[in-house]
């Protein structure tokens, strides 16, 4: 008998964006701890008992960089990869924010820096293939065409 992999969905990756000069930044921490220590990722995260997808995002993004963000879609695009610890291929909903241009970082303990970078910049500190096709679904999507409105998040009611 064949035994099937499980596929699971339980946490977000959130892409946080700030206008520079007629341009947008890209946001990237440096992880600290026994996971991914010393790589640079977006903002991550599990999905919490009673949270909705875009809850977690917005809660993660809190947590991890103490910006409150209320510009928020839906990247209508999911990251998908295998986890060779848990025997499982992992779907993750992506997200998407913009961040205006003064807002200061507060990084938490899982990071120990953080940049603001192009995102030619960014595409060569991320390491993984499914981080780099994201940027460019990021690019094409929401800095060189306007967001879709219809993938705004409305976390007001």
């Amino acid at each position: 008998m064949k035994r099937e992999i499980p596929i699971k969905s339980y946490a977000i990756s959130l892409f946080i964006l700030r206008p520079r000069d007629g341009a947008f930044d890209l946001l990237l921490m440096r992880r600290t701890g026994k996971n991914l220590n010393g790589q640079w990722c977006q903002v991550a995260g599990s999905v919490e008992h009673g949270e909705t997808a875009w809850q977690a995002a917005i809660r993660e993004a809190h947590e991890e960089t103490g910006l409150i963000l209320n510009e928020v879609y839906s990247a209508d695009i999911c990251e998908q990869f295998y986890e060779s610890d848990r025997d499982v291929i992992a779907i993750t909903p992506v997200f998407v924010a913009f961040a205006p241009p003064d807002c200061e970082v507060q990084l938490n303990e899982e990071h120990d820096d953080f940049r603001w970078l192009s995102f030619g910049e960014a595409t060569e500190l991320l390491p993984f293939s499914g981080q780099r096709a994201t940027l460019d679904h990021l690019k094409k999507e929401f800095v060189e065409r306007q967001p879709n409105p219809l993938l705004r998040i409305r976390s007001e009611g």
